[in-house]
């Protein structure tokens, strides 16, 4: 707890053995839980968390803004905070982001990367991309946006009921930015970051997922993505409200000594499935 105010820090893992550690133990000492939701990772990865003291979630269905609306839907805070599991993202400067929301009366605080502090932290053409994916969102919503792409967010839950998320994949880190922006205005802030190089190997093909982003931006802009959906019918996920995950607990428990996660909840891990 913070400032009169209970945290939860959501990250999505898949594959991040390497990483998963040493970003579990940066988390501040007053966030009250860490959920880890997992896309069935094959090395380490829940393991690793759980014994740091992380709440695990099995995510069957697969998709980063997937893990992402499960872990938000499990959270019962009054603010979430996330990051991803590859100890790129200050986690550890959470506190002052979080004064920041607070302080300025914000609801919604996305941390930018850019301009990098540290140009070795990210690949030319994925900085590149970050840039011209970042204008496309700028130009196209009118607003001055730095990093569009970031994936470290800090918002009041209650924030969530007022936004549609309809993505499952990458582009979900747009969409739920421009859906700050839209509803919000001036409760939406950005604030700057410094970013560090990955620990273990990246998942995602920067072409591709770089094509997709630009196209789903096309799509929120035109209202192509709310008639695709309603076109396959297919339900709004339940964001606004704050009925728990509709899973069975599988509940163990570590003894993770020296683990700053391990103080703030127990190990355990939720599958969930369609």
């Amino acid at each position: 707890m913070i400032h009169g105010k209970t945290v939860t820090v959501v990250i999505p893992t898949l594959n991040e053995a390497k990483g998963i550690k040493d970003t579990l133990a940066l988390v501040p000492d007053f966030v009250d839980e860490v959920i880890v939701v997992d896309g069935d990772s094959t090395d380490d990865t829940r393991s690793i968390a759980a014994s740091c003291g992380a709440r695990v979630i099995l995510e069957k269905r697969k998709g980063y803004g997937r893990a992402f609306k499960s872990g938000f839907a499990a959270a019962t805070t009054d603010i979430i905070a996330t990051a991803d599991g590859d100890g790129t993202y200050p986690i550890e400067q959470l506190g002052e982001v979080i004064e920041h929301l607070i302080q300025r009366d914000l609801d919604f605080v996305s941390c930018s990367r850019l301009p990098l502090r540290d140009l070795a932290s990210m690949r030319r053409r994925n900085l590149v991309g970050n840039y011209l994916i970042t204008k496309a969102a700028s130009i196209l919503w009118g607003n001055y946006f730095s990093d569009i792409l970031s994936g470290m967010w800090v918002f009041r839950r209650a924030c969530l009921q007022h936004m549609t998320l309809h993505s499952d994949s990458w582009n979900f880190s747009e969409e739920i930015k421009l859906q700050a922006w839209v509803n919000l205005r001036s409760k939406f802030a950005e604030y700057k970051i410094p970013y560090r190089e990955r620990l273990g190997e990246t998942k995602l093909v920067p072409w591709k997922v770089g094509l997709q982003n630009v196209a789903y931006l096309m799509a929120m802009r035109t209202g192509g993505v709310t008639f695709v959906r309603d076109l396959l019918r297919k339900p709004h996920d339940p964001l606004k409200s704050t009925a728990a995950v509709d899973a069975e607990d599988e509940t163990t428990r570590h003894k993770g000594a020296g683990s700053k996660t391990t103080k703030k909840a127990t190990g355990r891990e939720k599958t969930i499935v369609n």
